[in-house]
């Protein structure tokens, strides 16, 4: 079995990992306030604030005249808050939580960036026995669920230029074969979902289905993560169907601006 993309540091320290979740919603989403950053991370108030000062002294965050706190010049990449990832997780953000509600298991958006993706909205569910948020993490895109889905949307040439062998002249173990990519992703066209069992992470099983824009075009990923050892098979009609409804429930609140 391949080994996890992603495993845990043996000694977690809980606030580097509270500073950078705080830099990375300044970054995808523009802006956030210290009552919101404590929020989404768990933390009281005044912790808050102490991590958004440190990014503001290491030039990670700003704070503007109205007190809201917005990606620094270190992250010069970050997303305006108009973007189409803002857009997005602002738009699925609800029904990830109803999803979450009705199948009681984690619930992420994701989203395409050449050959990797990144989870820009992951809600986590009750159950004790569960996947953890993997809001901001970078996979890659043929090992993940919505990868896959994305990847499925492109055409033959534009899968090649996504996997170009100069791009991985230093490192071709990355590079899949494209052979059997390609077989792979024309049975998920023709099947519209995704079962991705322990490709991505060990002991993880996921179901995902494509959201799309108006013209048809995949936009981003959304998918149902469990612990292997809770899925079942023959909930897979209703897992898909779910996801499926809530898809077009997210792609019509971004046609209209929600």
């Amino acid at each position: 079995m391949d080994k996890p993309l992603k495993t845990p540091p043996p000694y977690p320290i809980a606030s580097v990992d509270h500073a950078l979740r705080a830099a990375t919603v300044l970054q995808m989403e523009g802006g956030a306030t210290v009552s919101q950053i404590a929020e989404r991370l768990g933390v009281a108030r005044s912790t808050a604030h102490r991590i958004l000062a440190m990014l503001v002294y290491r030039d990670f965050a700003v704070q503007d005249d109205d007190r809201l706190y917005r990606a620094g010049p270190v992250l010069e990449l970050a997303a305006h808050s108009q973007s189409l990832v803002s857009r997005l997780r602002t738009a699925a953000l609800p029904h990830l939580r109803r999803v979450v509600d009705l199948l009681d298991e984690t619930t992420n958006l994701t989203v395409r960036t050449g050959d990797t993706t990144r989870f820009i909205a992951s809600v986590e569910c009750r159950q004790a026995l569960r996947v953890g948020s993997r809001e901001g993490m970078v996979f890659p895109a043929h090992r993940t669920t919505a990868g896959l889905l994305l990847l499925a949307d492109l055409s033959d040439e534009e899968l090649e230029e996504v996997y170009d062998i100069e791009h991985y002249r230093d490192r071709p173990a990355d590079r899949p074969d494209l052979g059997r990519l390609r077989t792979e992703l024309k049975r998920l066209r023709s099947n519209g979902f995704v079962v991705n069992k322990e490709r991505s992470e060990r002991g993880l099983t996921a179901v995902g289905v494509p959201v799309r824009d108006r013209d048809g075009t995949a936009l981003a990923g959304l998918s149902v993560s469990m612990p292997s050892v809770r899925y079942d098979a023959r909930r897979l009609q209703s897992l898909v169907r779910a996801l499926n409804n809530t898809a077009r429930a997210v792609e019509k609140d971004l046609a209209e601006g929600r």
